[in-house]
């Protein structure tokens, strides 16, 4: 069996698909990109595909993951991660539909029949929490996540920390003790801000807090892992396990490797194992597409130490498609109490409809994240 095309699929909203044939006829797809950089990991895609996938058997797995992380001098960051990461959940989707088994099967079987999942509430701006909480308990959800804040001064003034406490007693209140919710700062406070914005959400126990400094200060993540009993989590921004080594070291209770830009599955396998010699849980980045999501609970279903699954099904971000235009069964992302069944499917899991995704390329408006200022003009972490 040889490689014999790889192509990439840019659709709405923000996604880039890539599908990876061979030349028996099988086909492997994945979700490589870079949210607001779809484009540039696109090249990045095809650069590693001639130069080391075509004509190549799909099945040596390992060995492709060690010439396209490894085989250039320059290595590393969030462009060829993600490149590495979507063809490397083609190439185990390749594995799973020759082998007739999920990728989990694959990877030691399933620990769980099923996985717990939460749902954003809020925007970029949160507002209306105490509505939207009680729309996703009504829909069935356990848990939910929402931003701890909208634009904020680096140190926060008593009124910016009074709006980020109000909204999480907001959203405890309609949430009651059962339900749980996280807080996501975005890496919006410094160290020092970060530390306060967390105690004043101590009174309402979130889940975790997420990203309470920026991934290039995780040298000052451990001020605050000791300045709380809350969970810190972690890990979107973080590429590969020696990035997350030093997070994990600084307290890091909860670790979120995104497996469309941390090396897709084999290494957030491998991240996942990391993180449970520090007894931190796995709560898998994933605010983006179906194959993303179907690559996550891979993994979640042979993990032991995954805790909940993030997903954008009705994301605000998602506007112009769905995650679930993109898929010709849409019973393998029903949701049951607030839980994702353990898939049973070759591969990823999942069918891509690959006529609608072939209509959709091209089509998606180029997305980039808002940039945002103080008041003063300077630049505001979003």
């Amino acid at each position: 069996m040889k490689i014999t095309r790889v192509e990439t699929f840019a659709v709405p909203p923000r996604w880039l698909f890539c599908r990876i044939e061979t030349d028996d006829g099988a086909v492997g797809w994945g979700e490589p990109v870079v949210e607001g950089r779809a484009d540039t990991v696109r090249t990045a895609v095809h650069e590693l595909a001639g130069q080391f996938l075509i004509g190549a058997d799909p099945r040596r797995i390992e060995d492709h993951w060690q010439l396209m992380t490894k085989g250039s001098f320059y290595r590393g960051g969030p462009v060829l991660s993600s490149a590495v990461a979507g063809l490397d959940q083609a190439l185990w989707d390749i594995a799973g539909k020759t082998l007739g088994a999920p990728v989990h099967q694959l990877l030691g079987g399933p620990v769980r029949d099923r996985a717990r999942a939460y749902c954003w509430v809020g925007g970029d701006e949160p507002a209306a929490v105490r509505d939207q909480v009680a729309a996703q308990v009504e829909a069935g959800f356990t848990a939910v996540k929402m931003n701890g804040s909208g634009r904020m001064n680096r140190l926060p003034n008593v009124a910016e920390l009074s709006e980020v406490a109000a909204r999480a007693q907001a959203a405890r209140e309609v949430l009651g003790p059962g339900r749980d919710f996280a807080v996501d700062f975005h890496g919006r406070f410094s160290a020092a801000g970060a530390v306060r914005a967390v105690a004043a959400l101590e009174p309402y126990a979130p889940m975790f807090v997420e990203e309470p400094v920026l991934p290039e200060y995780t040298h000052l993540l451990g001020r605050v892992t000791a300045s709380t009993t809350l969970p810190i989590a972690t890990g979107e921004r973080l590429f590969n396990r020696t990035d997350s080594l030093p997070a994990l070291q600084a307290g890091a209770a909860v670790l979120q490797p995104d497996l469309s830009h941390a090396g897709g599955i084999s290494e957030c396998r491998r991240i996942a194992s990391l993180a449970e010699t520090f007894d931190a849980a796995i709560a898998p980045h994933c605010p983006l597409g179906p194959l993303a999501l179907a690559a996550s609970l891979q993994l979640a279903f042979c993990t032991p130490n995954f805790l909940i699954q993030e997903q954008s099904i009705g994301i605000h971000y998602n506007t112009g498609a769905e995650l679930l235009d993109y898929i010709a069964d849409r019973e393998v992302f029903r949701f049951h109490d607030g839980h994702l069944l353990r898939p049973t499917g070759p591969g990823l899991g999942v069918e891509i409809d690959e006529k609608a995704v072939r209509k959709a390329d091209g089509s998606a408006k180029s997305w980039h994240n808002p940039v945002w200022r103080h008041p003063d003009g300077s630049f505001a972490e979003w």
